[in-house]
């Protein structure tokens, strides 16, 4: 039996229990000792490039483990629970296209709830990778060859042996005592062990951005999987109550900030639509705390709506300010956009203000993200008015023309709710006397005296309460069999769910018995696919 116990998109924990036999995953083993049926398995070992009808011919079910094999017969698939063992898989690591093409192919086959073992894969400089690919269980066959051949393993690279091993580059018993079997065989297991803090942490793609350039196979794989955005943002987090980093190139395609984008396009709407007003980001989040933005918005004083240019996020409207990741983001600022930079963000811009048509749209920008803005404008058939002045959006003489641009446009109470709203659950609510009360820390959503919703203050999200889930349509809501939650409730029990719901999402639980509000731990598709774990977090319960 195999329950996932923690999510970092498709990195995983999780615990396998077979009888007395319990592993905590993922975790490296030695096979022979933990699984010795596998040394007596035959017609398991069938080539990955074979195609279907030779999977048909030779490949045979047995054993332990349920043998998964890209071309074996479409309906084929492992229990809810079971263990999956791909073998051959280290050839495919140097073939990133179809690394991915069939790693979703066979993960899309079989239940979410199945531990999946790599054999003979796992070096300690490509293991963060096929964790993240979804892989859980590994052995020592591929370190204990690298020591066959006279090579010192590391998470940056294999290297000779005569070179590294009694040269201080490691303290570990191995190195110590001059054992090469030993030393890789640690290197393994701290690796694995380094990933399990970054998946409790929530920083695996940060640390995968950086150790995949040490080869250029394990770069292609991440930027292969960031291409099957649907695949990988199905299971990516909605939010997280941390920093995070984009330091890459490849950051601008990291699931959460392509979905942010498409949200901001598909989902926002604003609240007003006469006046816009295209502002640079800050250092500083949220930005309004920012010195600069004080500025911007005194000079503005609630006459336009204001919306902040931004790298990897493109637009973020001030609504959205403080919700993940925009207001949990820190990139490098050079002051220099790249080619692939300005197409993404320049999309955006585009297809936000060709959809959303306000009567005039100013620029307060200057170098790369005025010309950014001004070319996506012009597309969207948009002439804007350009209010900064030299190069710096705060020198005084900006802040002058920025005051006088505004002038005459008529002031407007800031609607922070209805954009908020349409962002997070896709439904536009009517937000007629909501009002935002409280100091940071303890903020709610009322109306009149009832709490509809309080705003978290790790993610910036709104959580709903019984009578907050009344304005929301049905939207993100989980239906459950005929019983009374007893605390968290669990994907067997779960019968229907919004598919739009991921991973940290707010729900409302509805049952003929029961109805409840609550956080998922799974996205929708986990939460009918598996049968063991927990769906979701139940903060409170209502018997009907």
């Amino acid at each position: 039996m195999f329950e996932v116990t923690k999510r970092e998109g498709s990195a995983r924990t999780g615990i396998f229990s077979e009888g007395e036999l319990i592993l905590n995953t993922p975790c490296v083993i030695d096979t022979t000792e933990t699984f010795p049926s596998l040394g007596s398995m035959t017609y398991s070992n069938v080539p990955l490039y074979a195609d279907g009808e030779f999977c048909e011919r030779f490949l045979e079910q047995q054993g332990e483990f349920f043998i998964s094999h890209p071309a074996s017969p479409e309906g084929v698939k492992a229990d809810s629970g079971a263990a999956v063992m791909v073998p051959n898989w280290h050839t495919v690591i140097t073939d990133p296209r179809n690394y991915v093409k069939w790693i979703l192919d066979m993960k899309t086959r079989h239940p979410p709830d199945t531990m999946w073992y790599a054999p003979a894969s796992a070096l300690p400089s490509n293991v963060a990778t096929l964790i993240a690919s979804g892989f859980d269980l590994f052995d020592y066959t591929a370190v204990d060859l690298k020591t066959s051949q006279g090579i010192f393993c590391n998470p940056d690279g294999e290297y000779p042996a005569e070179d590294y091993l009694n040269c201080g580059t490691c303290g570990c018993e191995g190195c110590l005592k001059g054992d090469l079997k030993l030393h890789n065989r640690i290197a393994l297991e701290l690796e694995i062990a380094k990933i399990i803090l970054r998946i409790k942490e929530g920083t695996v793609r940060e640390y995968l951005e950086k150790q995949s350039l040490n080869a250029p196979n394990l770069v292609s794989i991440l930027r292969f999987f960031d291409r099957e955005y649907k695949f990988a943002e199905s299971s990516t987090p909605v939010a997280r109550p941390i920093r995070l980093y984009t330091n890459s190139g490849d950051s601008i395609n990291r699931p959460e900030i392509k979905r942010f984008m498409q949200r901001v396009v598909s989902r926002y709407i604003p609240s007003r639509t006469d006046a816009a007003v295209i502002l640079p980001c800050s250092a500083r989040k949220p930005y309004s705390s920012s010195q600069s933005h004080r500025k911007y918005m005194g000079a503005i004083r609630d006459r336009a709506h204001e919306i902040i240019l931004t790298s990897p996020l493109a637009l973020v409207p001030r609504e959205l300010e403080g919700v993940y990741p925009a207001g949990h983001y820190d990139v490098p600022v050079t002051g220099y956009w790249d080619m692939e930079e300005r197409n993404i963000i320049g999309k955006v811009v585009e297809d936000y203000f060709t959809k959303n048509r306000y009567e005039q749209v100013f620029v307060h920008l200057e170098g790369d993200a005025a010309i950014i803005a001004k070319d996506a404008l012009e597309r969207a058939g948009i002439e804007p008015i350009f209010t900064a002045t030299g190069n710096s959006p705060t020198s005084h003489d900006s802040i002058r023309n920025l005051e006088k641009a505004m002038a005459g446009l008529p002031r407007k109470s800031h609607n922070y709710i209805r954009g908020m709203l349409s962002w997070q659950f896709g439904v536009d609510v009517d937000t007629s006397g909501m009002i935002i009360k409280g100091r940071f820390g303890n903020r709610k959503v009322l109306k009149k005296k009832t709490q509809l919703f309080s705003i978290e203050n790790e993610t910036g999200l709104y959580r709903p309460t019984f009578e907050g889930w009344e304005h929301l349509d049905g939207h993100y809501t989980v239906e459950i069999d005929d019983f009374v939650p007893q605390g968290d409730i669990l994907a067997p029990g779960v019968i229907g769910c919004d598919p739009e719901i991921r991973p940290g999402d707010e729900v409302f639980v509805k049952g003929s018995k029961a109805i409840a509000t609550g956080r998922a731990s799974m996205g929708s598709e986990e939460m009918i696919g598996s049968k063991r774990g927990v769906a979701v977090k139940v903060r409170k319960v209502k018997e009907i």
